[in-house]
């Protein structure tokens, strides 16, 4: 802190040098921090169920391997089990094949698990009594001008119906709509059907189940009761996996992507940039001002002193930039998820993220600020001050 103030002056020496300098350091680490928190949250995902209202049961080998029917009974069963329903992928689109919408043929107690979705009793009705009726998200409504009462046709991406096709037709009865407008999003952009209907329409289901959902009794033995319902498939051909809803969609993404190798290679990509960028800029400043350091040299700083100054204004650079950065993705994350109303979640930044981002500063500061410091400690006074 002794020389604070040289410091800070020669990184002021070029304002707008500096200032380009920082924002491309900011934007290097708000990358950081809004990639590291999804990969910390995939590989923190499925380690303990504990705390969790609701499980999720697929298939142990793949997410798209159906279950058996006769699991449905054998679930509720187990001690500490509340409820327990089902549901399938249906993979509709609309109008057009790239249009997809997330749709799903579901049991006739599924929305009774999900007091996060408020459907009207009148609408709960018409659903029941309509075998080709469906619950439609408020925000899909509004986004495409549809109506109650109106016929929907969708196309599904991966079932025929009973005509051979993959067009489907289906009524409108009611609308869903979250209860947390803030955090929503997913259940305003949905698609709910029968899963009846579904199983009898298509010849490739057969009776079968995409996945299970179960209510537990205690949060605190959710993890148990876990174990409890993957044990009654053990050692068979349908062994299942039961974790939190949160790690079941991170597991299915980790079968599609390897999220970690993805965030790494951008996150390696950034930075590599990022040290080519800075480096260039500290040895442009370090070579502007040859003559300033040979005359602190002659006043009597010594060599390491005039090492450390050079380094220690590469790590500051880098330290305010890289703060500012992860500091500005702390507040981005949860802006992100209202302005989706929860269809993006950002995994706040943690301990372990702001710990990394920090070594990494550290690191990059010291590589890029290593040689023209080197340089600095080796520059002969006499040759600097005359200018060769």
């Amino acid at each position: 802190m002794k020389y604070f103030h040289l410091i800070w002056a020669e990184l002021m020496r070029r304002k707008t040098r500096t200032a380009l300098t920082l924002l491309s350091i900011v934007a290097a680490f708000l990358l950081f921090g809004l990639l590291d928190g999804v990969r910390e949250s995939f590989q923190q995902a499925g380690n303990s169920a504990n705390g969790a209202k609701r499980l999720q049961t697929g298939s142990r080998l793949s997410f798209i391997q159906p279950l058996p029917m006769s699991l449905n009974d054998r679930i509720a069963q187990v001690p500490g089990v509340k409820q327990v329903t089902y549901a399938n992928w249906f993979g509709g689109a609309y109008q057009d094949p790239h249009n997809q919408i997330f749709s799903f043929g579901v049991a006739d107690n599924y929305l009774d698990l999900y007091p996060e979705m408020a459907v009207s009793a009148a609408h709960r009705k018409a659903f029941a009594a309509t075998r080709t009726g469906v619950l439609v998200g408020e925000g899909l409504m509004t986004r495409f001008g549809w109506k109650v009462g109106q016929k929907l046709p969708l196309q599904s991406t991966i079932f025929t119906s009973s005509d051979g096709t993959k067009n489907w037709s289906f009524d409108i009865v009611g609308t869903l709509a979250a209860t947390d407008k803030k955090s929503g999003g997913w259940f305003d952009q949905m698609i709910l059907l029968h899963w009846k209907y579904f199983d009898d329409s298509t010849p490739y289901n057969r009776g079968q189940v995409g996945w299970y959902v179960t209510e537990v009794n205690d949060v605190n033995q959710s993890d148990r009761v876990a174990k409890a319902i993957d044990a009654i498939s053990a050692n068979s051909d349908h062994e299942t996996k039961t974790q939190t809803e949160a790690a079941a969609t991170a597991s299915w993404m980790k079968q599609m992507a390897d999220i970690g190798l993805i965030v790494g290679s951008i996150m390696g990509a950034v930075f590599f940039t990022l040290v080519l960028l800075t480096g260039n800029t500290m040895a442009q400043a370090v070579r502007e001002r040859t003559s300033e350091l040979a005359v602190l040299k002659t006043i009597g700083f010594p060599d390491r002193s005039v090492l450390m100054l050079v380094l220690a204004e590469s790590m500051l650079l880098m330290l305010i930039g890289g703060v500012l950065g992860v500091l500005i993705a702390s507040g981005l994350g949860p802006v992100v998820g209202v302005l989706s109303r929860g269809a993006i979640t950002v995994p706040p930044i943690g301990l372990n993220s702001w710990s990394l981002a920090v070594a990494l500063m550290i690191g990059i500061g010291l590589v890029v600020g290593a040689l023209p410091a080197i340089r600095a400690m080796r520059l002969n006074i006499v040759d600097a001050l005359a200018g060769r």
